[in-house]
């Protein structure tokens, strides 16, 4: 199996060709219902999610990236679904996650809901994550601490002890929030989601030298941030038309390579 390579075909052709325990990060983004129409094309979700568990490593990490379609002023549930069946599949669910579009469109008055400004990121894990590299973020307070109350097992209140931090930073929670960002290189596909989403996924779940994945490559975001991060990478795209897009993006970062 080639690595560092775009593959223009359906990626349970790609996945069929790779052996058991292959990959150590997918980050990726599905079709959304019908939110998009990508040229055209569907997927065959289930057997997706069946061959992903398979190639993915004990210990690897699936990040997927997807939002509801809304019909009849009701979303469509199908994000939940597929975490489920994800589940079901063998994947923990490590985390659920949310990417909060900093820029949004407001909400049509007609629709009688507030403005849709987030999508879930479900992180999938195989096992135990093999590999966690926290994005940091600074902390408010750097000064010594007060003690805080602290309610014990019968009900009691007792004061905790004063901690003195030993660090400025401190892990950042699970929601991220991004403002859209879509690079003039990838102006024509129609979903793009922002370089440092998939950057600082690839810097969480995977270490330099492992393998990238994503079945839905797109623009090719994930294959661009992987390698910008020393990481291989493989991608799957059916549409010769993004493949087009997905090498010039590599190109202008230096190569396929």
């Amino acid at each position: 199996m080639e690595i560092n390579k775009i593959y223009n075909e359906n990626c349970l052709d790609t996945m069929a060709r790779m052996e058991d325990n292959f990959i150590d990060l997918t980050v990726t983004s599905p079709p959304y219902d019908g939110l998009r129409t990508y040229n055209g094309y569907s997927f065959d979700f289930e057997n997706i999610a069946k061959e992903l568990f398979r190639v993915t490593k004990d210990g690897g990490v699936v990040v997927w990236v997807i939002s509801d379609e809304t019909k009849n002023f009701c979303e469509s549930g199908n994000s939940f679904r597929q975490a489920l069946y994800m589940m079901d599949c063998g994947f923990n669910l490590l985390d659920t996650m949310i990417y909060n579009k900093a820029n949004y469109a407001p909400a049509y008055p007609t629709m009688r809901r507030y403005a849709q400004v987030c999508e879930y990121m479900f992180v999938l894990s195989k096992g135990r994550p093999n590999t966690f590299n926290p994005i940091q973020v600074a902390k408010v307070r750097n000064k010594t601490e007060k003690g805080c109350k602290m309610r014990q097992k019968d009900g009691t209140i007792t004061d905790s002890k004063i901690i003195t931090p030993t660090k400025k930073t401190k892990d950042a929670n699970n929601l991220w929030v991004y403002p859209s960002d879509k690079s003039k290189d990838a102006k024509d596909h129609p979903a793009v989601f922002p370089e440092k989403l998939a950057n600082d996924h690839i810097i969480s779940w995977s270490n330099e030298g492992d393998i990238v994945y994503d079945p839905f490559m797109g623009s090719g975001t994930t294959a661009k941030m992987a390698k910008l991060n020393n990481r291989n990478w493989i991608g799957s795209e059916i549409s010769e038309e993004y493949c087009k897009i997905i090498a010039q993006r590599l190109q202008e970062c230096g190569g396929l390579f």
